[in-house]
């Protein structure tokens, strides 16, 4: 029962405080384990003027969105990710 997870993320942009958006992918081998294989998926970017920001900076607050799960299909791709 082996499922992929997309976790998403926002906060706010130290440029011009649009929202960067973050994310990564995670693998469940079973209903009560932890997550492993949690990879970042690209470099975190502002949706607004295309700034490049790594994390957030504080006192800003990092929102983040219900985990969702994520078909891997087989191929090219899946392989990266199983």
């Amino acid at each position: 029962m082996r499922k992929h997870y997309l976790h998403l993320s926002a906060y706010p942009c130290d440029t011009c405080g649009g929202p960067v958006i973050a994310g990564s992918t995670g693998v469940r081998e079973n209903e009560i384990s932890k997550e492993t294989d949690i990879r970042t998926v690209g470099t975190p970017l502002c949706l607004s003027c295309g700034h490049r920001q790594a994390t957030a900076t504080e006192p800003s607050r990092v929102r983040y969105l219900s985990p969702m799960e994520w078909d891997v299909r087989e191929g090219a791709c899946a392989a990266t990710l199983s």
